[in-house]
């Protein structure tokens, strides 16, 4: 009875630190992010406001590996203009990896107003 008690205990204990794990490494990995449209932050491009192009790339960089088993460690981000902040906006970043190749990373806008913009990566 003692020894079916323990096993079970040490079976819930894993399965619970597995999930915990699980969550954690969902929540960390996300590729969204929002940002305010600010007069730091931004310029105006054809009537449109557009987050400054080193705010993406800084932001991208930061979570594109945001534990060791998501992702590539990327030395540098770098995107080529700012974002566009009109939902379905697009621009490619280009990351530097450690063995000297360089990945393409697909930003997008998902939704934006005067005040903020959401967009994500594709990792």
């Amino acid at each position: 009875m003692e020894r079916s008690k323990f096993l079970v205990g040490v079976v819930g204990g894993a399965t619970a630190v597995v999930a915990l794990g699980g969550l954690g490494t969902y929540l960390l990995s996300g590729t969204e992010s929002t940002s305010s449209l600010d007069r730091f932050s931004t310029a105006s491009v054809d009537g449109h406001k557009v987050l400054a192009a080193d705010i993406v790339a800084g932001r991208t960089e930061s979570k594109y590996h945001p534990l060791p088993w998501v992702g590539d460690k990327l030395a540098g981000v770098t995107c080529p203009s700012g974002l566009k902040a009109v939902a379905g906006a697009t621009l490619t970043c280009t990351g530097a990896k450690r063995d000297g190749g360089t990945v393409d990373i697909p930003v997008r806008v998902v939704k934006a107003d005067a005040k903020r913009v959401t967009w994500t990566f594709e990792r």
